[in-house]
């Protein structure tokens, strides 16, 4: 058996740990770093805490389906003020333990009651966790085209030909925004494709969106497919994360929903999904789901929070650019576009297995062997170092 990503990024961390290199570089892991390659809290989160500390709020149980300020703050930040379903009341949601806990909760109610085959098109590549959380899910894990690597790109005709190829009806897991590990994604006229062949096909439509803001620092632009998807007819399930957008990492906050036929159904979906949360987790944790909706709640906060969002997706950009042009700035016959035209926090740098071992055991650079790079491990103090060493084993 292989190992679990979590185990492959702890050997990345701890080669790293070990070495004594005091200029050495980790762009394994996936959480955001300052520019200093630090932890960062945002701002607007330690106002948060600070105005829940003097609330003095009690620690009581949530309720089963979680926070209802929370619930009701993060579907609107996903589908929209202007929402139909929305406005409708037809959205069921519940709080989950972070974006796994809304992918394994969706994939625990899509087992039990969706009416067409229990299986699931995941993306080649995919986040590594996708697979074991449907799989304990009781689906079965099927994949579909995503990345070519001749062209370190979206294998379009790949994604559109096996959606056609499916089974009427069948699920398939979208990335909304920012796909991990590769940070390909979609065009706006791609996605708009994409949903015709899904409705084609009658599939149905699972977004997982970990990173809404985080992309490209808009959270609306972040939310297109979902809302497009939406407005062509689609009535879609959406795990939700606010790991990344609110460095709330460790705090586990996120949202399952699913957009129902009609407030009726709501009723019904609601009712499921606290009977197949009870004996998963009983209720969610409420400290993490409370700074979150100080900050979707409260104008001036949000209006902070949504700043400081776009000031971390901006500094992944940047880091993208100056990657790139210290490569082409050493002489590199390669061409390395992909690196600005992907977006979020990971990038797929197109660098083989023995290249990637070159890096970390001669240039003291880590990150994982398909040549996924955390660009978020990229400051302006080791870009031009890292450059000459991807430069170094690519010559």
């Amino acid at each position: 058996m292989g190992l679990l990503i979590a185990d492959v990024i702890g050997c990345i961390t701890e080669a790293f740990n070990a070495d004594k290199f005091d200029k050495k570089i980790n762009l394994g892991v996936g959480a955001y770093r300052d520019d200093k390659g630090k932890p960062y809290v945002l701002p607007s989160v330690r106002t948060a805490e600070e105005k829940l500390l003097h609330s003095k709020l009690n620690k009581e149980y949530a309720g089963i389906a979680g926070v209802p300020q929370f619930t009701k703050a993060a579907a609107l930040l996903a589908y929209g003020p202007n929402s139909v379903p929305l406005k409708e009341d037809r959205i069921a949601i519940t709080q989950s333990i972070s974006g796994t806990g809304a992918l394994r909760v969706g994939g625990a109610f899509l087992e039990r009651f969706y009416p067409g085959d229990k299986k699931i098109y995941v993306p080649t590549p995919s986040w590594a966790n996708h697979n074991a959380v449907f799989k304990d899910s009781g689906l079965q894990v099927e994949k579909y085209r995503y990345y070519n690597k001749d062209t370190i790109g979206l294998d379009f005709e790949g994604v559109l030909a096996d959606i056609k190829a499916a089974p009427k009806g069948s699920i398939f897991l979208l990335h909304a925004c920012a796909h991990n590990p590769t940070g390909i994604d979609p065009t706006e006229p791609q996605w708009r494709e994409i949903s015709n062949a899904m409705k084609e096909g009658g599939h149905f439509a699972f977004f997982d969106m970990a990173y809404q803001g985080f992309a490209s620092g808009d959270t609306d632009k972040d939310a297109f497919a979902v809302r497009h998807f939406i407005n062509e007819g689609h009535n879609v399930a959406l795990a939700q994360s606010f790991a990344k957008n609110m460095g709330l990492y460790g705090e586990r906050v996120g949202a399952f929903s699913i957009v129902c036929e009609s407030a009726e159904e709501k009723k019904r979906v609601d009712s499921q999904l606290k009977i197949l949360v009870r004996p998963m987790y009983s209720n969610p944790p409420v400290n993490g789901a409370r700074i979150a909706s100080e900050i979707l709640n409260d104008p001036v906060l949000n209006e902070q929070w949504l700043a400081e969002v776009k000031g971390m997706a901006d500094r992944i950009i940047t880091m993208r650019a100056l990657l790139k042009k210290n490569l082409e700035d050493l002489g590199s016959k390669h061409d390395w576009s992909h690196i600005t035209s992907q977006i979020g926090m990971f990038a797929y740098t197109g660098l083989n297995p023995k290249q990637m071992e070159q890096l970390a055991k001669e240039h003291s650079v880590y990150a994982t062997k398909d040549g996924r790079i955390s660009v978020a491990g990229i400051t302006t103090g080791n870009v031009k170092r890292l450059a000459e060493s991807i430069h170094k084993v690519t010559c």
